[in-house]
């Protein structure tokens, strides 16, 4: 298993944090309310047939991937799982889908390590 991949994760953990959160603030600052007007931004998401197919192909994805979330979760007793959904709710699912994959291959390093150390070949017998 690749070292460098729970760090490519984290990475883009951080991006997926940062960069919608920097458009969602463009948003705010352009809006007449001066704060996040849920309704003008489902209508802006959907104002051309480009925006409706990445609007819908992002809700399916994120709809499927937080289902897989929950069940690798709880099958891997990821820790942190539950939070990782928080972070898609309130961060951007670009945040939490990449926090979890980032948690999960620290869980399964963790996982293959006990298995090597608990393995035959590694007991003084």
């Amino acid at each position: 298993m690749s070292k460098a991949l729970p760090w490519i994760y984290l990475v883009l953990a951080a991006l997926g944090a940062f960069l919608p959160w920097q458009a969602n603030l463009e948003f705010m600052q352009a809006s007449a309310t001066g704060g996040f007007d849920l309704a003008g931004f489902i209508a802006d998401a959907n104002i051309t047939a480009a925006s409706r197919s990445l609007s819908r192909d992002l809700l399916i994805a994120a709809s499927a991937f937080s289902i897989w979330i929950v069940f690798e979760g709880r099958r891997l007793q990821v820790k942190g799982w539950r939070l990782t959904l928080l972070a898609c709710v309130t961060v951007s699912f670009a945040c939490g889908g990449p926090l979890f994959l980032y948690l999960r291959e620290r869980r399964l390093n963790e996982l293959n390590t006990n298995a090597s150390e608990m393995s035959p070949e590694n007991s003084s017998a």
